[in-house]
């Protein structure tokens, strides 16, 4: 298995939004809120800031309690739609059990919802029009193109934990001219033939052991976009002993989606500032 690398496609967008920022007189803004303690979200956004104060964009960290009521969430969300030094929210995922995601995430000004995750941006997405990106498809996508392989034609099937990100993906697949399906992981033993058939899988569950060797066949493009923590050890959906001797191509865990949805992210951010230049 040759291994698809992150670093090398985040670093090419990283590079060329600090050269953009450096020329400019405002910098970009990026607000992250984060509610609770999970240990993952902490690292993630951690992240984010480092890399994103890496390149010169200006980053904004909202810490909050696990039980902050909903309404302290959704308020302060509505300031930071309106204040003209930041240009892209993102509200970490997970969020505790009281708030509701949908009515969380629908909150934030489609503008500045860099995740791509507001309704308005999905349906953009869905319909072709293409504004600010879902990230974590858009960075699947890179990966499966920095292959080099010709994927006009392939058959692809995504194994999902969610009808909605099923579906983004399944377009983002379509949109590159790959026929594509999708089924959650609670009917993965009902699909196995489908997965067998497939020239590309992605993987998204967070469900260690997920695939193994036997389930794909020779030549396919594997990017394990599942992150779980066993032992101390990062690991993803794929066994990668069972499928390291095989002919085709994975992204590792860590190492393959992360960095690349760290940058697509922040490239959002800078496609929503100069959209909102422009509306000055």
């Amino acid at each position: 298995m040759k291994l698809l690398l992150g670093k090398p496609i985040a670093d090419d967008i990283l590079n060329r939004l600090k050269s953009d920022i450096s020329l400019r007189g405002e910098k970009p803004g990026l607000a992250v809120i984060l509610i609770g303690n999970d240990q993952a979200s902490h690292l993630y956004v951690s992240l984010k800031e480092k890399t994103a104060c890496a390149i010169g964009m200006n980053f904004f960290r909202f810490d909050l309690a696990e039980k902050v009521p909903e309404n302290e969430v959704l308020n302060l969300i509505q300031k930071l739609n309106v204040d003209d030094k930041i240009h892209g929210i993102i509200v970490q995922l997970p969020l505790p059990n009281d708030l509701n995601v949908e009515k969380v995430i629908s909150s934030i000004n489609p503008e500045k919802d860099v995740d791509g995750f507001s309704a308005e941006n999905v349906s953009n997405f869905l319909q072709g029009i293409k504004k600010i990106e879902p990230v974590f498809p858009h960075a699947i996508m890179l990966l499966i193109e920095s292959s080099g392989e010709i994927l006009k034609g392939k058959n692809a099937v995504v194994i999902a934990n969610s009808d909605e990100f099923g579906k983004i993906m399944t377009v983002a697949l379509e949109q590159k001219n790959i026929s594509a399906e999708y089924f959650l992981a609670k009917k993965i033993s009902a699909s196995i033939d489908t997965i067998r058939e497939a020239d590309i899988v992605v993987s998204a569950v967070g469900s260690p052991g997920l695939l193994n060797g036997q389930m794909l066949k020779e030549g396919v493009i594997i990017i394990d976009g599942g992150i779980e923590k066993v032992d101390g050890k990062v690991i993803g959906d794929v066994d990668f002993p069972s499928i390291k001797e095989k002919n085709g191509f994975i992204s590792p865990v860590p190492g393959g989606v992360g960095p690349v949805t760290i940058a697509c992210l922040l490239e959002n951010v800078c496609i929503a500032f100069k959209a909102q230049q422009k509306e000055k």
